[in-house]
């Protein structure tokens, strides 16, 4: 059973960082793209970040571009995002998800993880 598993996530404030991860278990990550979705509260689900499979290929929400890095380890089965200089707005639960095919919508993944809340506030 493909099972995914962030962590990483807490409370910082403004102008912090904090570098999630996503761990496979069940299956070889390498086989999927990997994306990462937040949703803040009172708001839809939102697409952050895709890497490919091999990790030659990613892209970012306008939101967090300059900001974030999406990375992979395949050898460790897990997947980063690297958040630097954090705002209030990006306070949400990050999901990472599993899918086929490159793209910041959620309906290309069918395999997800339970979320990590992430607060910035000062």
């Amino acid at each position: 059973q493909l099972q995914l598993v962030e962590s990483g996530g807490g409370l910082v404030q403004p102008g912090g960082s904090l570098r999630l991860s996503c761990a496979a278990s069940g299956f070889t990550l390498d086989y999927y793209v990997i994306g990462w979705f937040r949703r803040a509260p009172g708001k839809e689900r939102e697409g952050v970040s895709y890497i490919s499979h091999s990790g030659g290929n990613t892209n970012y929400a306008d939101s967090v571009k300059g900001r974030f890095t999406i990375s992979r380890d395949n050898a460790k089965n897990t997947v980063f995002l690297q958040m630097n200089n954090l705002k209030p707005e990006d306070t949400a639960i990050y999901y990472c998800a599993a899918g086929q095919y490159f793209g910041l919508d959620s309906r290309l993944y069918n395999s997800w993880g339970q979320g990590t809340q992430v607060t910035i506030s000062s």
